[in-house]
Order: structure tokens, then C-alpha cells, then sequence
């Protein structure tokens, strides 16, 4: 489906739905070859010329898997929605196939844990990461919030008042707060680098990252 020399590049996106066919379209905006596989002949219709490649086929059959030559992909993405059953063997199938590389869209906690359990290397809750990261937006003072990990996180927010006109070091933010300051942006400039003798300019756009708590905390006080 792809060629032998790139195709450990490529990826193979497994559910063409809403997520999976996004994904994929954003994966051949960004020059990856991608070999999209869906059962409803509707989403592949709709996605045909848009990927590398895209096929009509079961996932939950080894020997179809096997033939499209999801071995040899060198990562993979089971993007099935409400079919939890699918989205397991599918992932399981790509496991026994020595994909290195798995990522898998979950719908629960439950279903995450099954799906690592079963070999997937990456695990996503799409609507749960974007309900968490609107309803941090919509509550707090943050510009931008982003989980990096469990319990850390990369937020970008205004800087305090208080802040303005005395360097990092001077503020002493980390000590204070637990967090670090890792980029600065003054106003109608670009982010650049932030250092401890960083000056704070009124009306700054911080980028923030630390423990999830910490770091909402300091966004409080903006």
C-alpha cells in the first residue's frame, strides 16, 4: 500500500469516523503517508483521494490486517468509537503484529485500561481531554491549558500585576508557587525563552508549566 522505503514513516489509521478521519487528513496535510482502513463503505468513500490510501476492510480479522500489511507500519492509530469490542481486537491484532507504535481513541477509564492491557502503547479519551481542558479555560483565568502528563501541565496565562516591572529571579515564582516560568510573550511580540533576569512587562503572556494544581493556582492569581 505504501511504499517499502517509507512505510515505517506511514501510518495506518483504523476507523474513519469523526476522529480517525480528522486525524488522518491532518496526518496527509503534514506529508505522512496514511493508509485509512474502515467497514462502512460510506466513510471510505468520503475519504477516498484525500489519504495515501484507503480501504474497505474488517480490522477485527487478523488475516485482513495481515494482508493490508499493518506489520510493517511503523505506528498505527485505532481511532473506533462506540465499538469498544472492535477497538480492542483491533489493537490486539496490531500488537501480535509487532506494530511498535500504538495509539487507540478510548471512550472510558475502563476502556483505556483494557486497551493497554491488550497492547496499545498510547491512550487517548478525546472528549474527556477537551471537556477537561474547555472547562479549566472556562472557570479560570487561563488563556490556554494543556495536561502534558498526568497531574502536569503547560498553562498560558496573563501575567499578575503585581509582576510587573521586576524580573523572574526577583519574583521568585518557583519557590513561591511551584511552578516555573518557561516563556514570555510581551504584548503584540512573539514568545521567546524566559530566564531569572526576564523582566515582566505589564499586560505579559506567561507560559506556565507544573503540577496541575499549582499551576491553576498561579493562573488564579493573574
Amino acid at each position: 500500500m505504501v511504499d517499502k522505503k517509507n512505510r515505517g514513516d506511514a501510518v495506518v489509521v483504523i476507523g474513519l469516523g469523526r476522529f480517525g478521519g480528522a486525524l488522518a487528513v491532518e496526518l496527509v496535510g503534514r506529508d505522512v503517508e496514511v493508509l485509512g482502513v474502515d467497514n462502512d463503505p460510506k466513510n471510505v468513500q468520503e475519504l477516498s483521494g484525500q489519504l495515501t490510501h484507503v480501504v474497505c476492510a474488517d480490522s477485527t480479522d487478523p488475516d485482513a490486517l495481515t494482508q493490508l500489511g499493518a506489520a510493517e507500519f511503523g505506528r498505527a492509530v485505532v481511532g473506533i468509537g462506540t465499538d469498544i469490542e472492535a477497538s480492542i481486537l483491533t489493537t490486539s491484532i496490531l500488537a501480535d503484529l509487532g506494530v511498535p507504535d500504538i495509539w487507540a481513541k478510548s471512550i472510558s477509564l475502563q476502556h483505556s485500561r483494557i486497551l493497554e492491557r491488550v497492547g496499545a502503547h498510547h491512550v487517548v479519551q478525546p472528549e474527556h481531554d477537551m471537556g477537561e481542558r474547555v472547562a479549566h479555560l472556562v472557570t479560570g483565568r487561563m488563556l490556554d491549558y494543556v495536561e502534558v502528563d498526568e497531574d502536569y501541565a503547560l498553562v498560558k496565562t496573563k501575567a499578575p500585576q503585581w509582576a510587573a516591572g521586576r524580573t523572574l529571579g526577583e519574583l521568585g515564582i518557583r519557590k513561591k508557587y511551584g511552578v516555573t516560568v518557561v516563556g514570555i510573550k510581551k504584548p503584540g511580540g512573539r514568545f521567546t525563552y524566559a530566564t531569572s533576569e526576564t523582566v515582566i512587562d505589564g499586560g505579559a503572556t506567561l507560559l506556565v508549566a507544573g503540577d496541575t494544581d499549582k499551576a491553576e493556582r498561579f493562573a488564579e492569581e493573574t
